[in-house]
């Protein structure tokens, strides 16, 4: 059954052309790029790379490859071809034509992966419209490709349209899924305004795909977030609560990984999705340390931060799989961070510690009295602020409370108040 399976499997030959890359981010790209297609149920049988100075506008890869190409396509059984790029409508059709084999490019295939992936009704339709966008400008040019509808990688979603009249199909299928995604953008941002109402802090999670987002998640909120090995596991987020050490509780939000050159339309797709990130109160950026290309993750996924207008909320890095870690492994020595496995009960204390201190950052100390009476206050503060001490006076019949609280709130504001009271 097992050679059945593996039978089955798409036979794919990967080319990649290396410009103004060194080496070594070269040759990580390609071994990224070969995971990718094994996530699509692929196998590679082959690798063929190049280096030139700019790519060749035509075919991506020179005449001398691509005769190179057409005698290995001769000699061996392949299905696919897939590029380390994104390509032009051109390309793909010049290639296309030159060896009469389905081509891919990079971004299609992470297309392809998001449309296998995603579960909700919003995360279909964001893929699907990530698709349509991809695929308008390239319909004469994909010509085979499009005909397998369902019947490989990249084939995944929309299908095969008829050019002229398909255009105009395409976009107004794309105007359907946008008004059907504002209904549920709308719906996200008033439970997002309930959950502001409600005073509860928020926490994003983000990171290179394959970091352990999902499982960080699960262990922090006691969820069962879906947590696999593998590129893009989770592609609808979610969000869980979590209680920190002295009580206050927030809420997680699992996004999706990043990845390098990740399609632009994926990210204006996603965009809505992603809001959950640029509203939040802090930002857990989760960096793989067992990686060798760690150092690229991070970086990555800070320039899509900074894209995404996230660049001034508060991040905590936490590197995960502390136990398999890169002998050469050295944390970034400008940023707040901490060092976990996400299986070890000791290191998620740990780390729920750090982010209390990371919040209490932006927060403002106070110390009030609360009357016994007044228990409604006492659990809201217990709740919506890091308590650090309750004594209870038996003398005057009051609590002694003290910690730490976001002053605009409407909790800050009562307290910050009740200070000043006392005070005079």
């Amino acid at each position: 059954m097992e050679e059945l399976l593996k039978h089955e499997k798409e036979r794919v030959i990967l080319i990649g052309c290396q410009t103004d890359q060194d080496d070594e981010h070269f040759h990580y790209s390609m071994e990224e790029l070969k995971k990718l297609v094994e996530t699509a149920q692929g196998t590679v049988i082959a690798t063929m790379t190049q280096k030139r100075q700019k790519v060749e506008p035509s075919t991506y890869i020179g005449k001398g490859k691509i005769d190179e190409l057409l005698t290995f396509l001769e000699e061996t059984e392949v299905d696919l071809i897939v590029f380390n790029d994104e390509l032009t409508p051109s390309q793909i059709r010049n290639v296309h034509t030159r060896t009469k084999k389905t081509v891919i490019d990079r971004t299609q295939l992470i297309l392809d992966i998001f449309a296998a992936r995603a579960q909700s009704r919003e995360g279909k339709l964001q893929v699907e419209l990530a698709q349509l966008s991809y695929l308008l400008p390239r319909l004469a040019g994909q010509g085979l490709a499009l005909s397998r509808q369902g019947g490989g990688i990249g084939a995944k979603g929309p299908g095969e349209t008829k050019l002229e009249s398909d255009r105009r199909h395409i976009r107004r299928r794309m105007d359907e899924i946008k008004a059907q995604l504002e209904v549920i953008v709308g719906h996200r941002e008033r439970y997002r305004k309930r959950r502001k109402r409600n005073e509860t802090l928020q926490i994003a999670i983000v990171g290179y795909t394959n970091a352990g987002k999902s499982t960080l998640l699960n262990r922090l909120a006691d969820a069962e977030t879906f947590e696999e090995n593998q590129l893009f596991a989770t592609l609808d987020p979610t969000t869980r609560k979590c209680s920190l050490p002295n009580g206050l509780t927030v809420l997680l939000s699992d996004t999706v990984g990043f990845i390098q050159d990740l399609p632009t339309t994926l990210i204006a797709a996603f965009r809505s999705t992603l809001e959950e990130l640029v509203e939040a109160d802090l930002l857990l950026h989760v960096v793989d340390c067992s990686n060798h290309d760690y150092v690229q993750h991070e970086v990555t996924v800070k320039q899509l931060i900074q894209e995404l207008g996230a660049q001034q909320i508060p991040e905590l890095v936490v590197y995960n799989k502390s136990d398999q870690k890169m002998d050469a492994f050295v944390p970034a020595y400008h940023v707040d961070s901490i060092e976990i496995s996400a299986f070890e009960r000791n290191d998620i204390e740990a780390l729920k510690t750090a982010i209390e201190e990371k919040l209490i950052e932006q927060m403002t100390p106070y110390k009030v009295y609360i009357e016994a009476n007044e228990g409604k206050l006492l659990a809201t503060c217990k709740k919506s602020s890091v308590v650090q001490k309750i004594e209870w006076d038996e003398e005057n019949e009051f609590y002694n409370v003290n910690g730490f609280v976001l002053a605009e709130t409407a909790i800050g504001q009562e307290l910050m108040k009740r200070m000043k009271e006392e005070e005079n």
